[in-house]
């Protein structure tokens, strides 16, 4: 995902869910130093309760699975499936579009100038620019389900159990089940991971997980499912963000071979046998992206994204990369996208201040994202935890992603997503910490997972609170936990007078000099031509009358995004532009 966001932290209305979140926060460890006995009693027998659940480690797992996927659908009523409303969204829709009609790639439409758009590749095909793993799963969403969300919602679920079965390799019982409730309500529910198209944020912790928690099960007993398990982590990881998945399993491969070359348990013949089957996990994976490629771009080589940033983008990602230089644009929108708002995160990393001060708001955007305001005390904790050798390994792979993340110019949360099981193993080690520090930590520890859970119950009702999240800043919703609203866009009201009108259409796009290149409406299906709207920008009248001439029995419309008056109207002069044959 490539939407910009300020350098500076979020800045939230001054009335708002972080508002209370903090709030209550403050009260939470005020009232812990206090009166840390208060309630001690009902924890103490809701604690036991809670740990018959987790010794249970299997049903544990089905439990965070479910209560996941139950709980988001009980709450539909009030907040409910999300509305695509960016360009990360639409270009993850047309990839399972393009999966559901049985391709991998779409041909290049005849007049493609009209339909160029952000993170859409029109040359050599016409295809999303992403890594295929979040529109496969859409697909399958669509495909099962009827409607793409769903695979996006079951992947959450999925992922709660995914993480909590990696905290059960690496912490006691109890601690794992409560990693997995707090991603739950955290992450799964309500955050932009699961409440746009955006991102594959839950399938890549689903591989990062796998990876993670195949690791210290492999070390106590070296079954081939394990390498089978990390295997298929690793697939996950490189069909969804491969250079971050990178950083997750060079650690991991360098901490199996030494202790292999160390314990020496097991002879090179065993070795080769039982990681046969994860070998052909991998190598099937691999090729398959390969093929995917070759399909896709037209060499197995050529991965997703380097066609369109070739083709579009300024700004590079690594910050000893110069910029490259501007290319030919056909749309003021699009050059303003790729020339303004991607250039200046860029440009402020190429100073030696800048650099700092770019790779600080880059932390704090993603720590902020797993922990909100309510899980910050524990974190005080942290330095101790950080010495700890039950999670040594966990805070080396963390160190490593820093050092991954700060030569990358660009940071959003979900670019850290693999790593998910890693925050919360170190978070809840540093909770461990805080709870054994009787009785005020305890107190706090106790009160912070309670404003987690209450602040999941209140969040569907956010408007009814006074508490709407604005769609703009991006910043105000992205790296916080209780995500955006439904945003209901301009487009998406356009879109359903268009369907109620007989025959197909053809919607041409004109925008003001000043429009917002991430309001974008000129997205389209993987089949152009069969699509009851076709969404075209407008160009020059020359183009325009070409356009239309190609479509000559579609009901043709100017739409206006920034006109409130006259925001859809009958195209001008479009019955004589029809009246002239196409040459």
């Amino acid at each position: 995902m490539m939407l910009h966001m300020a350098a500076q932290p979020p800045s939230p209305p001054t009335f708002s869910i972080m508002g209370i979140e903090a709030g209550l926060t403050v009260l939470a460890v005020a009232a812990s130093f206090a009166w840390p006995r208060f309630a001690g009693k009902l924890f103490a027998r809701l604690r036991r309760h809670f740990a018959a659940l987790a010794r249970k480690r299997s049903l544990a797992l089905l439990v965070v699975g479910l209560a996941t996927l139950l709980i988001r659908l009980a709450v539909l009523p009030v907040h409910p499936i999300p509305m695509p409303f960016a360009p990360d969204d639409f270009s993850n829709l047309l990839a399972a579009d393009t999966f559901l009609h049985g391709r991998l790639a779409n041909p290049t439409p005849a007049m493609w100038v009209h339909f160029e758009t952000i993170h859409v590749d029109m040359l050599p095909t016409y295809a999303s620019m992403y890594f295929p793993a979040q529109g496969l799963l859409m697909a399958a969403g669509k495909l099962l389900f009827g409607h793409p969300w769903f695979g996006i919602l079951i992947s959450g679920a999925f992922m709660c159990s995914a993480v909590t079965w990696m905290l059960q390799g690496w912490l006691p019982p109890a601690w794992a089940v409560l990693g997995g409730l707090l991603l739950m309500m955290r992450i799964a529910l309500f955050s932009y991971w699961t409440s746009t198209y955006h991102t594959a944020g839950p399938i890549c912790a689903i591989g990062g997980a796998l990876v993670l928690g195949a690791l210290p099960r492999f070390k106590r007993s070296p079954h081939a499912r394990y390498l089978l398990a990390m295997a298929a982590g690793a697939v996950i990881l490189a069909i969804s963000r491969p250079y971050e998945g990178l950083l997750l399993c060079l650690p991991v491969l360098v901490a199996l071979a030494h202790w292999l070359i160390r314990t020496r348990r097991l002879s090179m013949r065993t070795l080769l046998l039982r990681a046969s089957p994860a070998l052909v996990v991998l190598i099937a994976g691999l090729a398959w992206l390969g093929y995917y490629d070759y399909k896709a771009f037209g060499s197995p080589l050529t991965l997703p994204y380097t066609v369109n940033r070739a083709t579009y983008a300024m700004a590079t990602y690594y910050v000893w990369q110069d910029p490259r230089p501007e290319p030919h644009y056909r749309h003021a929108e699009m050059r303003r996208f790729y020339t303004v708002d991607e250039l200046e995160d860029y440009n402020r990393n190429h100073s030696i201040s800048g650099f700092f001060f770019m790779t600080t708001v880059k932390a704090v955007r993603a720590v902020y994202f797993f922990t909100g305001v309510a899980l910050i005390p524990p974190l005080f904790l942290l330095p101790w935890a950080l010495r700890d050798r039950r999670i040594r390994f966990l805070v080396i792979s963390l160190c490593v992603l820093a050092v991954g993340m700060a030569i990358e110019i660009f940071l959003i949360p979900h670019y850290v997503a693999p790593f998910t099981a890693a925050f919360y193993a170190v978070g809840l080690q540093a909770m461990r910490h805080l709870y054994h520090c009787k009785p005020a930590g305890r107190a706090i520890a106790h009160s912070v997972v309670a404003i987690c859970v209450l602040l999941a119950l209140l969040r569907p009702f956010n408007r009814q609170l006074g508490c709407p999240i604005p769609e703009k800043p991006v910043s105000t919703w992205i790296v916080s936990w209780f995500g955006p609203d439904h945003f209901v866009t301009d487009r998406s009201f356009v879109e359903r007078q268009l369907q109620q009108q007989p025959g197909p259409q053809l919607a041409i796009v004109r925008y003001a000099p000043d429009h917002d290149p991430l309001d974008e409406w000129v997205y389209n299906q993987a089949d152009i031509n069969a699509s009851e709207i076709i969404w075209a920008r407008a160009m020059d009248p020359a183009s325009d009358a070409e356009l239309i001439r190609y479509y000559p029995n579609r009901t043709v419309w100017l739409v206006q995004p920034d006109s409130i008056q006259n925001r859809l109207l009958p195209y001008p002069l479009a019955q004589q532009v029809t009246a002239v044959p196409l040459r």
